[in-house]
């Protein structure tokens, strides 16, 4: 029997109107802390004129965690069939040419109905509803690969402020509220989403240049080192986190605006479900002015074109988009053809994919018992855990790089253990009939 009463209901007077917390003492986190689907609804109120300021008139992808952030969780593009009349949806369409109507949130009543939803975190769009091509965000994702230190996090976080400085662009940092960063900067809605990624993998270049042995622009992971700049967040139809959103960690941690004075001395573990409310009534929201500082990409794209002119080409897109007319090939190293990608190849295995992450890495587990000597091999950064999305929700693949293990002790690939890639008749079906494949559709600026 559940632990909570399942036909209880709380009703809330939220911003005039009357919001039902269905089921509200369900355990939203039930591992490490522990808070009930009333207390994130709660929260998300106490903080709200924070929250709404990352996700006010944008569109949202509802990241829905009904059995709550222990539990494995799905995207809905799509609004709900049974809306309050008071929330409203803008259509949205994708690169793959579909199109979906999605919830738009504008006061703490639409916040409190979609945490109801069980959307723990909050996933907006960077577009307003009334220009769906033209995004006025920039969106800076500071990345740590295995085993990298948040000092080198803090470091890198601050080289992008100032290249931004330098820029004439202003950055509002703020925890990931998992181990990396993010930097958002609002930009003059005059670029498509083709020039505002474009400006954020210049910027991902000219960090790396600046802290080559702190920073990476590598799309592929067997190639990067340190802390990855993830310019693809800004690709149409992708979204991140949003300020004050709650992470599904065991401490219930949030992702949270900060000065930049506070950058250098943070610990993300320091601002939590429970801790994060008084510091927003003691100290306010270090972003509230962020809205009046908009900038302009123009110098960023000069440096674009300066890498261009330098033949430094266009990186990777996202797996789900069509071949780009500038890219070069989506082919990870490890499995580029010929004799000099032999040379190249880095020495990868696939040892679990699994819609459940603790899954897999006790499938990791299990291929270092069977392969102790490789195993005691590895550096921290050999071991690739993934997180992949599919279709409607993210599944966990998790790889080996042999490089360090000599030739005579490198174990055979094998089938992965477990082997529940839930993308893979998808993939198939696409295979077989090509006309599945998404279809790019051009944003023009």
């Amino acid at each position: 029997m559940s632990a909570h009463d399942d036909s209880r209901v709380e009703v809330l007077a939220v911003s005039g109107h009357e919001v039902v917390v269905t089921h509200p003492d369900k355990p939203y986190f039930a591992e490490g802390v522990r808070h009930s689907k009333l207390d994130v609804v709660r929260y998300y109120l106490a903080v709200a004129e924070g929250a709404l300021r990352g996700i006010r008139d944008r569109p949202l992808v509802l990241k829905r965690f009904v059995n709550g952030a222990h539990a494995p969780a799905f995207y809905q593009k799509r609004a709900p069939t049974k809306l309050p009349p008071w929330l409203r949806t803008v259509t949205l369409r994708f690169p793959s040419g579909r199109t979906a109507e999605e919830v738009v949130v504008d006061d703490a009543a639409g916040l409190a109905f979609i945490v109801n939803l069980g959307c723990i975190e909050l996933h907006p769009h960077p577009v307003r509803a009334g220009d769906l091509e033209h995004p006025d965000e920039l969106r800076v994702d500071l990345d740590p690969g295995p085993g990298v230190a948040w000092d080198d996090v803090r470091s890198v976080t601050l080289e992008v402020r100032a290249l931004l400085d330098e820029l004439g662009l202003v950055g509002w940092p703020k925890t990931s509220g998992s181990r990396g960063m993010h930097v958002n900067v609002r930009i003059e809605p005059r670029f498509g989403f083709d020039d505002v990624r474009r400006a954020a993998l210049a910027l991902s270049r000219a960090v790396e240049r600046r802290a080559p042995k702190l920073a990476t622009s590598k799309w592929w992971k067997e190639e990067r080192h340190g802390v990855f700049i993830d310019y693809n967040q800004n690709a149409k139809d992708r979204t991140t986190c949003s300020a004050y959103s709650v992470r599904p960690t065991p401490d219930a941690r949030v992702s949270t605006p900060l000065t930049w004075d506070e950058v250098a001395v943070c610990e993300p573990a320091d601002f939590t479900l429970s801790t994060v409310p008084e510091r927003w009534r003691t100290l306010g929201d270090p972003h509230a002015g962020m809205d009046a500082a908009v900038g302009s990409l123009d110098k960023l794209l000069e440096l674009a074109l300066a890498d261009e002119a330098a033949g430094i080409g266009d990186a990777p897109w996202p797996p789900h988009f069509r071949k780009m007319p500038k890219e070069g090939a989506r082919v990870a190293p490890s499995r580029k053809k010929g004799a000099a990608a032999k040379r190249e190849r880095m020495p990868l295995v696939t040892v679990a994919n699994s819609p459940d992450k603790a899954g897999a890495l006790a499938g990791l587990e299990r291929w270092k018992g069977r392969h102790p000597e490789a195993a005691a091999l590895l550096a921290v950064d050999d071991v690739l855990v993934d997180a992949m999305r599919g279709r409607s929700s993210t599944w966990t693949r998790v790889r080996v790089n042999l490089r360090h293990v000599p030739l005579e002790l490198r174990p055979a690939e094998e089938k992965p253990d477990p082997d529940d890639d839930p993308t893979r008749v998808w993939r198939e079906a696409i295979a077989a009939n090509p006309e599945l494949r998404p279809r790019r559709t051009r944003t023009k600026s």
